[in-house]
């Protein structure tokens, strides 16, 4: 079994566990389940490979709270519930490397168990925030407000009265954003304004509205 390539489990439900391991196993990574938070912490310290999936939801303890107790341990992946923005923005500050939102697309899941499998050293995070950094400072003022907002979980109609504009007006300038850092999904966007973010955390000072 190629530690590499090991994948660990955390979800409380058995129908997503199953689901999970066929889906993991198929694509040629190697998956342990468990079905509580404590369950994984009792063996996490001797762990020095492979990346942990990790619902956010769980009775007893939360996976953002297994998630502070791992302390960057191992390279995380979170699931997160539908359109849980905040989650998803404090899971990727951190430390997650990726979040994803159910009900999951297979191939965008397993590019993300990928991509926290190639991406486990600080350097190489530092150089994703970084380019990140650099694509969203291409953004138009009126695009980064919009995407400002999004990061907060508003919804398009709140973000037209915060910015005194029609809500087609937003969805113009949020199309032309997502369009800008080339993306296709409103998670990816929030990502990389997150990674962004980790590069500049005082990100205050992005030219003002004329």
């Amino acid at each position: 079994m190629t530690a590499e390539r090991m994948v660990h489990v955390v979800d409380d439900d058995p129908a997503i566990r199953r689901s999970l391991a066929r889906l993991l196993d198929a694509a040629g990574f190697n998956v342990i389940l468990y079905e509580t938070p404590m369950a994984f912490l009792a063996v996490a310290p001797g762990l020095s490979e492979g990346c942990v999936l990790l619902d956010v939801r769980m009775p007893g303890m939360d996976g953002l709270t297994l998630q502070a107790r791992l302390d960057n341990h191992l390279p995380v992946v979170v699931i997160t519930g539908q359109g849980d923005v905040q989650t998803a923005v404090r899971a990727m500050k951190a430390g997650a490397v990726d979040f994803i939102e159910k009900p999951y697309d297979d191939e965008v899941l397993v590019n993300a168990i990928e991509l926290a499998l190639s991406l486990p050293k600080q350097s190489d995070r530092n150089r994703e925030a970084t380019e990140a950094a650099q694509r969203v400072a291409a953004l138009s003022p009126r695009e980064y407000q919009v995407l400002d907002a999004l990061v907060a979980g508003r919804p398009n109609k709140v973000i037209a009265y915060d910015l005194s504009i029609s809500v087609r007006t937003v969805e113009v300038h949020r199309a032309r954003m997502m369009e800008r850092l080339g993306v296709r999904q409103l998670a990816e966007a929030i990502r990389i304004a997150v990674l962004a973010r980790l590069a500049i955390p005082d990100h205050s000072h992005h030219k003002p509205l004329p």
